[in-house]
């Protein structure tokens, strides 16, 4: 009696439409108030009163609290009990009303930790139940331990259409329950996003998706497929006749995939939607799916999403020019998030706009203008040369001054930069000249040179001294 009561007395504490006082709880008998609890309306049929009492019973025997939530929602077609925390315990007794529902059409039990025997009791329910289309198992810890029976699920039951894996820490290991699954399965919709599947279980489901005739959309993003892993899913791209949305973005497909994306672009004829974002595309790698663009004679491909790659404008660019290549070419949106583009993007995607007046595109805005380089004056690059080579002001002088003279002109100090390897434009020359010849009488003399040697010094040495003057000094305690 004392259990029956703290199980009444804790489903009485989650419902919130029982105004009873605890201190009454005690003087009810137990069938009252389960009766109080869980009403059944006049209207409902049977069936429903059968069911909703069998899971009641079910839940007291094995000292569950009832989900109110799923009484009051089992003979909907729409059912979420996501984020419920259910657990396997739970699930188990939620499992074995599901068994023989005939209402619940589309079914999510999301985060809910059901572990891979919460999972496994998820799989024995859709072996009874036919009516079940839609399944949302998303981060529940399935495991490994669970994805052999959810493959033999998906080849078995023949009414479930969409299923979503995600979150599910599947690994290489697990891959190739879900290729064999794949290969027979008659989804539409798979969801196999943010797990672990890795190289192996790329070359693994690669072949699969080739040979599946019914799936029109998979989702394989965040993972860590790559190399031959990527290689094989671009060949499994190419040789599926029936898929219309791919997603494998957040992969590490590289040069390497877009060699096997280029050519599934090539031959694939149904392929509506590609989504490689963050695949770690460089400039080349987006210039080689470029060349799939460019030669796709299909009418089917309407959206691709290429962005948060390190393809930079260069790339962008590339994809464009394809586009342009490609008087076949349908696309109506580009997604080129997060990469900075610039001018010369700008003037190529105005002309695929021509081509394809409705077409969308996101880009990451415009490349900051580059900040011109500083001038370097032509004395500083004297005086380095004079520093390098170790020579003194005089020595460098009598290098210039061939007669003897102690006076340079023009075209002799002109030609002697020129010999030693000192490279000045012509404006610079000039300038240098300026500065140095004071009297402007067309020479150089040696006390010229060194006049203007040190003055230059001095002003150098006296900027100097202004800016670190002027930076700010550090704390002191």
């Amino acid at each position: 009696m004392l259990a029956d009561f703290q199980f009444v007395r804790t489903a009485y504490c989650l419902d919130a439409s029982i105004k009873v006082s605890t201190d009454f709880l005690g003087a009810l008998k137990i069938e009252d108030l389960i009766e109080n609890l869980y009403p059944i309306n006049i209207g409902e049929t049977t069936t429903t009163y059968d069911r909703k009492t069998d899971y009641i019973n079910d839940c007291k025997k094995n000292g569950i609290v009832p989900a109110s939530y799923f009484l009051r929602h089992m003979e909907k077609p729409q059912l979420t009990m996501s984020h419920h925390g259910l657990g396997e315990e739970g699930m188990k007794c939620i499992a074995r009303s599901l068994a023989s529902n005939t209402t619940v059409l589309n079914l999510d039990i999301s985060d809910n930790w059901l572990g891979d025997t919460g999972g496994l009791i998820v799989c024995n329910m859709l072996k009874e139940n036919i009516y079940i289309t839609d399944l949302t198992l998303r981060d529940n810890r399935l495991g490994f331990g669970c994805a052999e029976q959810i493959g033999e699920v998906m080849k078995t039951n023949s009414t479930l259409t969409h299923l979503t894996l995600s979150g599910n820490q599947f690994d290489d290991k697990s891959a190739i329950f879900f290729a064999d699954a794949i290969t027979a399965s008659k989804l539409e919709y798979l969801n196999l996003s943010h797990n672990r599947f890795g190289e192996v279980a790329g070359l693994l489901l690669g072949p699969a998706i080739a040979e599946n005739t019914t799936m029109k959309e998979l989702d394989i993003s965040w993972n860590n497929i790559r190399r031959k892993g990527a290689m094989a899913l671009g060949q499994g791209i190419k040789n599926n006749d029936f898929m219309k949305k791919m997603n494998v973005s957040w992969n590490g497909f590289g040069v390497e995939g877009a060699i096997s994306l280029c050519d599934a672009l090539k031959h694939n004829q149904v392929l509506e939607e590609l989504n490689v974002m963050n695949c770690r595309l460089t400039t080349e790698a987006a210039v080689l799916i470029g060349k799939g663009l460019a030669v796709n004679e299909t009418t089917a491909l309407k959206v691709i999403k290429i962005g948060k790659n390190p393809m930079q404008s260069a790339g962008c660019y590339g994809i464009c020019a394809a586009i342009l290549r490609n008087p076949n070419c349908v696309l109506e949106e580009i997604d080129f998030e997060d990469v900075l583009v610039n001018k010369d993007f700008e003037e190529v995607f105005k002309q695929v706009k021509e081509q394809l007046p409705n077409i969308k595109m996101k880009h990451g805005g415009m490349e900051p203008p580059q900040k011109p380089k500083a001038k370097i004056h032509p004395m500083v690059k004297l005086m380095n040369y004079i520093e390098k080579n170790n020579l003194k002001l005089i020595d460098f002088f009598s290098q210039l001054d061939k007669d003897g003279s102690m006076c340079i002109s023009y075209d002799e100090f002109e030609q002697g930069l020129e010999e030693n390897g000192i490279k000045l434009t012509k404006e610079e020359i000039e300038l240098l000249l300026e500065e140095l010849d004071s009297d402007g009488d067309g020479d150089i003399n040696f006390s010229e040179l060194a006049t203007g040697h040190t003055e230059f010094k001095e002003r150098t040495d006296n900027i100097n001294t202004i800016l670190t003057a002027s930076q700010p000094r550090p704390l002191t305690t």
